[in-house]
């Protein structure tokens, strides 16, 4: 499946992982590292791994917080864009996974999917 989506997403200059990760900003933003790895159901590393490339494409910004300690993620203009754009062919995307599978084995593989989410404390 992340093939799949990874061609469709090709032309926005984002891997499904990106993806993700602005999706989740844009829901959240401003928010502290922590928080945005909890939400994503990833570690902090990984994020950190993840939100580097992000960063130095000027995609996200990471601020100081409140706290001197504590850094806050938000998404530029640039990256708000590139989500905008990226999101046009995700729905394509699932618009033509939705085609393939019909619908009766559209909802199951949603079930199947959110099931497997499950699996992740």
């Amino acid at each position: 499946m992340t093939e799949f989506y990874e061609k469709i997403l090709e032309p926005s200059g984002l891997k499904v992982t990106q993806y993700s990760l602005l999706r989740h900003l844009e829901q959240v933003e401003p928010v502290k590292i922590t928080e945005l790895a909890k939400v994503m159901r990833i570690d902090r590393t990984t994020l950190n791994r993840n939100m580097k490339p992000l960063t130095e494409a000027g995609l996200i910004k990471i601020n100081s917080g409140q706290d001197p300690r504590s850094r806050e993620i938000t998404l530029t203009k640039a990256g708000k864009l590139a989500l905008t754009n990226a999101t046009v062919l995700w729905d394509q995307a699932q618009a033509s996974l939705k085609e393939y599978l019909g619908e009766c084995d559209s909802r199951q593989f949603d079930h199947l999917i959110f099931k497997l989410e499950a699996l992740i404390p």
